[in-house]
């Protein structure tokens, strides 16, 4: 493959951010277990995220294209990106003094936040089926480990297990209709998708319409 084959991936970078620094931190606290490791990881997930947002605001002007499609970012898909940022940001920020007064102070939980903001981005800018799919189980795992996190409250054990049930349910009716669209139309692209049932809706409508005057002229 030369480099005229390779995909564009300038569209990427605030993605790619967020994946080698939730990489990077990941094995910083499992390497340099420490007290002060959480408030570092902490402090560096939400430059992180910061970071990532510059990055975002830094690319080209217009509508970026890439994957043959599939990832798409457009001015929307910046203003919600940018939301997502600070979303994911600020929820690291309030999270620090309760995690301290539960003695819950974990690195892993800004790890995991970043992981599923990097979810967030990628179902933000998913222009077909599987982006769509993979987006949204990314930033749902990383949601279920964050949600069953304080292993001492029953809670906190007991929401971890219904959200895991409700999202692996939720996946499997959506992969189901996915596959269901997919049948029906022949593609993937929420383009193509579009297109497939304005041009079906159209002749189902003058197909009725002549079934109807025909009705009409019978009775006559």
């Amino acid at each position: 493959m030369n480099a005229a084959q390779l995909p564009n991936l300038i569209p990427l970078l605030p993605e790619f951010v967020l994946g080698i620094g939730a990489m990077a931190l990941l094995l910083v606290g499992v390497y340099r277990p420490a007290p002060t490791t959480g408030r570092f990881i902490d402090a560096a997930a939400i430059v992180l995220l910061a970071l990532a947002g510059v990055i975002l605001a830094m690319l080209p002007a217009g509508k970026l294209v890439t994957f043959g499609g599939s990832f798409i970012v457009d001015e929307f898909a910046r203003f919600l990106k940018i939301l997502a940022l600070l979303g994911s940001a600020a929820a690291i920020a309030m999270s620090i003094d309760y995690a301290r007064r539960e003695a819950q102070e974990r690195f892993e939980y800004s790890v995991l936040i970043l992981l599923s903001t990097l979810g967030m981005l990628m179902l933000i800018s998913a222009a077909d089926l599987i982006a769509l799919y993979l987006g949204l189980e990314l930033m749902s795992l990383p949601l279920y480990v964050v949600a069953a996190s304080h292993r001492s409250s029953l809670r906190s054990t007991e929401a971890g297990l219904k959200y895991f049930v409700l999202g692996a349910l939720s996946s499997g009716m959506l992969l189901y209709g996915a596959s269901l669209i997919y049948g029906f139309t022949g593609t993937v692209s929420f383009a193509g998708i579009a297109r497939d049932s304005v041009s079906k809706s159209r002749r189902c409508r003058s197909t009725c319409g002549r079934r109807t005057s025909m009705k009409a002229r019978r009775r006559q």
